[in-house]
């Protein structure tokens, strides 16, 4: 395929394209004379020619198994709009499937015309569907703040409980719908999930680029089975194209805290039959969107922030929601399950009672479902641990309908007295106990366990009390940026691992975030060792460039990849010990003078961190010191958490009665 030599590329994107680690272009480059000559980009950020560096790769033998795919994706990334680029890749998987057809696109220029045929022609010769998820995944990833994708686990997770919800089914097959389908993630889940014939699937996307793209990816979901499909672009809310349509079930991933969603023009519309939301409350707008769409017995279930279940504002409805029995359940998901994900977003279960007569009276309670301990594990992906989530929700919902049967742990049936009070909250954490009560031995061994981490704080305290500080002249100090220049140490900076297939012969490794640091401080995932570009091996100095999480430390254990705004040092034992570098660098005020400005989202600039300048003999004192003192900072913490809970749990258990003299 030929390519064009004004596209540029980067270093990550070069080893991505050679199957290697950043770490081993930056060598070649180096190390080969031969290498292409920068384009464009900064020292610290270089571009190259992707012609002249895949004519290098080839030259010099560094291309492995590696297909056209990985030159293709730069060129739709130098189209530089995200439109453009799109609906680029949408036409092209239109044609990789009927290569005969004409373009629908009149407005792509010549040039991404052309692009669009060599794509074409590409996926038809590495499989027309791996070319396509290839290149919107990598397109997804390039635009990942401007949008917002439901997981693919997430996607199958509300499907499956919308196909156990519903009652009855119909003999015309099963019409699902997505009233806000983005790139499809949903309508694709629906047709992967539904095993019967005669499937419909419906989706509207105001957006024109994202509509395309899920056109595409129903496309290539539906391929070979009986299936209509048919994407609208338009707002759903303001201009709904399917009214008067009845779904058996609905999905949707509205968007969030959206103000202009036509609250004016929309005042006297008839699907607001619970309510006309407030301004304040567009979720609600969309989740009676929803219910109008169901046929009697349908289901819908749609992801929520988590304010919506409480918020003064939406009361109101969410009282009408209980007392007609469309809210069945509400199940809390743990945080990183979709975007945002710091949030821990809710699935909200809704359905429309059956006409069949005598009709169902409405319930009489509903199932709320605490779900948030299913949280980030070590696994594969970042994220929950999905199977063991999705096997709990599946079981906590299975007997929704049979209130004789008790719910699982972490699950409540509420009766709607309980729920139909001034806020009508209907947050699960409100009404699920987080925990099970402790047992006096459990309390007895907690007390003990306080009692040895206070003794050694003890001992701490009375060695760190004894250290004296002399008055005496300042001394000199050193940037890191100085120090690497000298040879005293090396300085390798984390990158975002590239998304790469792994096979059962790979070696992970794995990878801590700035996130990661965040939440618990332990990696939350594993990657190939072959695509991690950074690597922290046992000894390495660990600094966190950002200031809200900043840190530094010895790693200590299995070599571990780094991601973004993490940073790798590596001292000469002859010059320099790794255990004063750490302690020198992760002095607050060394982080809040290196910060590049005052607030708590800014970086660190790890090559103006101050290191005191001391002879290595010296250093060794200093060091141990140091290492007394995070040893001091960890029992602390650990006592403060364990302190804590104790506190609460005696605090509950003499709430609860029962206490003897």
């Amino acid at each position: 395929m030929s390519t064009s030599s004004s596209v540029p590329v980067s270093l990550a994107e070069i080893a991505r394209i050679a199957g290697v680690g950043r770490a081993a272009v930056s060598n070649w480059r180096r190390r080969h004379d031969s290498f292409p000559s920068r384009i464009g980009g900064t020292d610290v950020s270089p571009q190259f020619s992707l012609a002249e560096v895949e004519r290098w790769l080839r030259e010099n033998g560094k291309l492995k198994d590696v297909g056209g795919r990985e030159f293709l994706w730069p060129r739709f990334e130098a189209l530089g709009s995200r439109d453009e680029s799109g609906l680029a890749i949408a036409e092209a998987a239109r044609r990789m499937r009927s290569p005969r057809t004409r373009t629908t696109c009149p407005d792509l220029s010549a040039e991404v015309r052309q692009l669009v045929g060599e794509a074409a022609a590409l996926g038809r010769t590495e499989g027309p569907r791996e070319t396509f998820e290839f290149l919107l995944q990598r397109w997804l990833e390039t635009h990942v703040r401007q949008l917002s994708t439901t997981p693919s686990p997430l996607a199958t997770l509300m499907t499956r409980i919308a196909l156990a919800a519903r009652i009855g089914a119909s003999e015309e097959g099963l019409t699902a719908l997505d009233p806000a389908c983005g790139t499809g993630h949903l309508a694709a889940a629906a047709a992967q999930e539904y095993d019967g014939s005669r499937l419909t699937v419906l989706g509207c996307e105001r957006d024109p680029a994202l509509a395309a793209l899920a056109t595409a990816r129903l496309g290539f979901a539906t391929e070979g089975r009986d299936v209509r499909t048919e994407i609208v672009t338009a707002d759903a809310l303001r201009e709904d194209p399917f009214a008067g349509t009845r779904a058996d079930i609905a999905l949707c991933n509205p968007p969030f805290n959206e103000r202009d969603w036509g609250y004016e023009e929309l005042a006297t519309d008839q699907r607001w039959a619970h309510g006309l939301p407030p301004r304040t409350e567009p979720e609600l707008a969309w989740v009676q969107h929803l219910l109008s769409h169901l046929k009697p017995g349908g289901s819908a279930v749609v992801l929520l922030p988590p304010a919506v279940a409480s918020r003064k504002a939406g009361r109101r409805i969410r009282g009408s929601l209980l007392r007609t029995g469309a809210l069945r359940a509400v199940v809390a998901l743990p945080p990183g399950s979709a975007q945002p994900h710091s949030v821990s977003l809710q699935l909200w279960v809704l359905r429309v009672a059956p006409d069949s007569p005598p009709a169902a009276a409405p319930a009489q309670d509903a199932l709320l479902v605490d779900a948030t301990g299913f949280a980030r594990t070590a696994a594969r992906e970042p994220g929950p641990d999905w199977d063991a989530l999705t096997s709990f929700v599946l079981s906590a919902l299975a007997d929704l309908d049979h209130p004789e049967v008790d719910p699982p742990e972490s699950a409540v049936r509420v009766p709607l007295l309980d729920l139909l009070d001034d806020e009508v909250d209907v947050t699960p954490g409100r009404y699920t106990a987080s925990h099970t009560e402790p047992t006096g031995i459990q309390l007895a061994a907690s007390w003990k366990e306080l009692g040895s981490l206070l003794t050694g704080l003890t001992g701490h305290v009375q060695q760190l009390s004894e250290l004296g500080f002399e008055a005496a002249a300042p001394q000199t100090t050193a940037t890191v940026g100085e120090l690497v220049k000298a040879g005293a140490l090396t300085l390798r900076a984390g990158q975002q691992p590239p998304e790469s297939g792994s096979s059962a012969e790979d070696i992970e490794v794995p990878l801590l975030t700035v996130p990661d640091l965040l939440m618990d401080g332990a990696p939350g995932g594993l990657i190939p060792s072959r695509t991690a570009q950074t690597v922290a091996e046992e000894g390495d100095v660990v600094v966190a460039g950002v200031v809200r999480a900043f840190r530094a430390w010895v790693h200590q254990g299995p070599p571990m990849a780094l991601g973004p705004q993490l940073y790798a040092l590596r001292v000469d034992p002859e010059k320099m010990d790794a255990h004063f570098l750490a302690g020198c660098l992760r002095a607050p005020a060394n982080g809040r003078q290196a910060g590049t400005h005052a607030s708590s989202s800014s970086r660190v600039d790890v090559r103006r961190l101050q290191v005191l300048q001391l002879p290595l003999e010296e250093q060794a004192a200093y060091a141990e010191t140091f290492r007394r003192l995070r040893d001091f900072e960890e029992l602390l913490s650990r006592a403060d958490s364990l302190g804590k809970g104790l506190a609460g749990d005696v605090s509950d258990r003499l709430a609860a009665g029962g206490l003897t003299p």
